[in-house]
């Protein structure tokens, strides 16, 4: 007797793209695992590009820019990298996009790019994105990859904007300056809004010089995690 074999097959449920488990890897990097407040990842360059709001914006398009499309194009590679050299073609999938992203901002806005020039080279050692692309891409799908990446650039990037809003705003009393947008908030002279020489009430008030300084960014950050942790007590312990 001849046998039948009878195929079984499966039909899978396509994902969606913009599921649960997707809205999450946007989310929690803004909140429960934002890799500042909360992994305590990439201070070095939160100190030092927040002084102003424009170049810390730049940064953070920049970041979002390397994170997402590394996390992206390590995914699609994931399982033909040998494992023995896994991290030196990380390490040229990163360098080559912020070349790319380099490059870019020289040609489109040069006064930006010659203050971030070093910072914006040193997205490469960034842990951040080193770090997403060995936890994350290496294990997941690339749709899934690319949000993880875009979402923690976007909670990287909201803590710079947060310091260098804080730290322009105090330190020079402006926002957005060196831009088209800048915005003169209070100052000693009639082109700021609150003039402090003309309302009487303001006469002692005087831009705290000490935010300018590095120093200022790692004070705002501690008070940023204490609030972030007092917010979201289930942070307390996490380290």
């Amino acid at each position: 007797m001849a046998e039948t074999a009878i195929q079984k097959t499966e039909v899978k449920e396509k994902e969606p793209l913009f599921g649960p488990k997707e809205k999450q890897l946007l989310s929690d990097p803004l909140n429960d695992n934002n890799p500042i407040t909360v992994q305590v990842l990439g201070i070095c360059s939160a100190l030092a590009v927040t002084t102003l709001v424009v170049p810390s914006v730049v940064m953070t398009v920049a970041v979002v820019f390397v994170t997402a499309f590394s996390s992206l194009f390590t995914s699609l590679l994931r399982k033909s990298i040998p494992k023995q050299v896994r991290m030196i073609v990380q390490l040229v999938i990163i360098a080559t996009l912020v070349t790319v992203v380099e490059l870019t901002l020289k040609a489109l806005n040069y006064e930006v790019y010659k203050q971030l020039a070093v910072f914006i080279g040193l997205i490469i050692t960034n842990c951040i994105v080193m770090g997403r692309l060995e936890a994350f891409s290496m294990a997941n799908k690339p749709w899934r990859s690319f949000l993880d990446g875009v979402g923690n650039g976007l909670g990287y990037g909201a803590i710079l904007i947060i310091v260098a809003l804080i730290r322009e705003l105090f330190g020079k009393g402006s926002l957005f300056a060196g831009s088209a947008l800048e915005w003169k908030i209070i100052g000693p002279s009639a082109e700021y809004m609150l003039d402090t020489t003309s309302i009487g009430w303001l006469g002692w008030y005087q831009n705290n010089n000490l935010m300018v300084l590095s120093g200022a960014a790692m004070f705002i950050i501690g008070i940023l995690i204490w609030i972030h942790r007092s917010w979201n007590p289930k942070l307390v312990d996490v380290s």
